[in-house]
């Protein structure tokens, strides 16, 4: 239901609890299972039957008594009845009905967006691929899914910052430079064993190959030219990260995604920030020296508070080394020094789209920010950082799994996916599931036209609705603008099919804000299916284009307002919405 008539409903319970003494309950609305049972149910009387010393089915006829004699909800239910234990379910007013057609006809692009959130400012940090390689299905999961949650949490009134983290500071850099200077040098006609643990994919041998025609690369506004001596392994390395982080933003792009801002790991050791964080760390009385080794007390950290929230366990079963007795950092120190930037640069909010393999890590990077942003005098909101950890996913094609491909050597790239199915499938299929289960995307059911493909079976209900109206012109129908004028009359919508679009329209504004609250963008594909399930449903039941004009146009303007509610809804998770297919 609209958000406007579920806090109509919500005071009209209130106030008639009220009568009953009963104040302060939360008041929980819901959408029956059966259809038949109304448009929306409440258990409030079961809630509240126990205070008032009664059988639940008294209190929900007392309930309903006092609800029906309200003149505030003439205009908005139609009808209220007990069931089972004490249910109590209402049933909508047509009118009430069709005010969501109105209201989708009025907002346009804007229905469903609020500014529930504005002034607040979030960070979605996703993707971060490390500079050695093509993007792989890991990394094309996590941008689907890290984009559509920027879409959704923007609607909601958030400020979105997507950021791209680097770690181009760590071993498999310079595995990445002994990689290409090796290929460089066979190129040469040299005869030199690949090292054991380089990387094997074809791009080794294109990157040393324009290493050697002495191409130019230009990454951030500064140029790298290679100097073609295969013995410069610096600038080799140097040329090989922008060589990919500019082939990774060609496959973003692609797939839709893009980010505003970059962030380097090694500027965190350039700056001194991962000195500062342990310095702080130190400072908070949360370490000690054990053999050699700087300790964090990750266990001690776990009764505090600023470490609650969802996402990741905020306990560590056991203390951590932050600095080896050979005096390097191990792993999660920089991204805790990290973290400690986005404190330092204001976000409310902060989210880490990551592969469930990440799950172990949270529990001390949140210790290491807590304890270090301590005594720096920083307040950490509870759960900061929020996670959204990610499954890997496998490919199935021709009924086979993919496992390698011949440009990566030895796993399937985003590129690979995008060349098979397109970026509308990719995007649909990567988000259309939660997070954290692991899911086969098949690609012959990607490209297929057919009901059994979602994004397909989405994306027709909109193409469909612009035929309807393309054949309205050629039969020299006028069609009904909702832009300006008094409201429309829709009062021709009585049958049942229109009842359940016009309910399921109405849902939309909730079922964005739960996707956007819950961290879950799968919400919207799941909706979207939903709604063009009973988009089909009635299109195939029903003629639109009847000779009954006052009729014909009701139905005109409900298929405005659903093709609307299909491309809002596409457009959150960067798909396209057809007009023919």
């Amino acid at each position: 239901m609209l958000p406007s008539h579920k806090q109509q409903l919500v005071g009209l319970i209130e106030s008639a609890c009220a009568q009953l003494g009963v104040t302060g309950i939360p008041i929980v609305l819901e959408r029956p299972k059966v259809e038949a049972h109304g448009d929306v149910a409440t258990t409030v009387a079961l809630q509240i039957a126990k205070s008032q010393k009664k059988n639940p089915r008294e209190v929900a006829a007392a309930l309903v008594s006092a609800i029906r004699a309200d003149p505030a909800g003439t205009a908005l239910i139609d009808s209220i009845e007990i069931a089972g234990p004490g249910f109590i379910n209402l049933r909508l007013a047509a009118a009430a009905k069709h005010e969501v057609v109105q209201a989708i006809l009025r907002a346009g692009e804007q229905f469903g967006v609020t500014a529930a959130h504005a002034g607040k400012k979030v960070m979605i940090e996703f993707v971060s691929a490390n500079p050695t390689g093509p993007l792989h299905l890991g990394h094309a999961r996590q941008a689907a899914l890290g984009d559509a949650l920027g879409n959704l949490l923007t609607a909601q009134g958030w400020q979105v910052t997507r950021e791209f983290y680097y770690n181009d500071a760590g071993a498999q850099i310079a595995n990445l430079a002994h990689s290409v200077q090796t290929r460089a040098h066979q190129l040469l006609g040299q005869s030199i064993e690949f090292p054991e643990t380089g990387y094997r994919g074809e791009y080794i041998g294109e990157i040393a190959r324009d290493f050697l025609a002495r191409a130019t690369i230009e990454r951030d506004g500064v140029e790298v030219t290679a100097s073609a001596d295969a013995a410069d392994l610096d600038c080799i390395e140097r040329f090989a990260v922008a060589y990919l982080r500019n082939e990774q933003d060609r496959d973003l792009a692609a797939l839709g995604v893009r980010f505003d801002s970059f962030f380097l790991e090694s500027s965190l050791y350039r700056d001194r920030k991962v000195e500062a964080a342990v310095d702080a760390m130190t400072a908070s009385g949360m370490t000690y020296v054990h053999e050699g080794a700087l300790w964090l007390k990750t266990t001690a950290l776990g009764s505090l508070p600023e470490l609650a929230g969802h996402g990741g366990p905020s306990t560590d079963d056991k203390d951590r080394v932050m600095r080896k007795s050979d005096g390097t950092y191990t792993y999660f120190v920089p991204d805790v020094a990290y973290h400690l930037t986005k404190l330092q640069r204001g976000y409310d909010k902060v989210i880490n789209v990551q592969g469930s393999d990440h799950y172990g890590t949270i529990a001390r990077v949140r210790a290491g920010l807590v304890a270090s942003a301590k005594s720096l005098g920083i307040a950490v909101p509870p759960g900061y950082p929020d996670y959204m950890l990610h499954k890997m996913l496998r490919v199935t094609k021709g009924a086979e799994e993919v496992k390698m491909s011949k440009r990566a050597g030895t796993y399937v790239t985003l590129r690979d996916l995008l060349d098979w199915v397109g970026r509308d499938a990719a995007r649909f299929f990567l988000i259309a599931r939660k997070p954290d289960a692991e899911f086969v995307f098949d690609v012959d059911l990607a490209v297929s036209q057919s009901d059994e493909n979602p994004v397909y079976y989405v994306q027709y209900a909109h193409a469909r609705i612009c035929s309807v109206f393309a054949q309205a012109q050629e039969k020299g129908f006028a069609v009904p603008s909702p832009a300006s004028g008094p409201p429309a009359d829709l009062s021709p919508l009585q049958g049942a099919r229109e009842y359940s679009l016009m309910n399921r329209l109405a849902d939309y504004p909730a079922a964005i804000a739960d996707a956007a609250g819950e961290l879950a963008p799968h919400q919207v594909t799941s909706y979207l299916k939903e709604l063009a399930a009973d988009f089909h449903g009635y299109y195939n039941a029903e003629r639109v284009l009847v000779d009954d004009g006052a009729a014909r146009d009701a139905r005109l303007l409900l298929l405005l307002a659903v093709r609307q509610v299909l491309a809002n809804g596409l457009k959150l998770i960067g798909v396209s919405a057809p007009q023919r297919m």
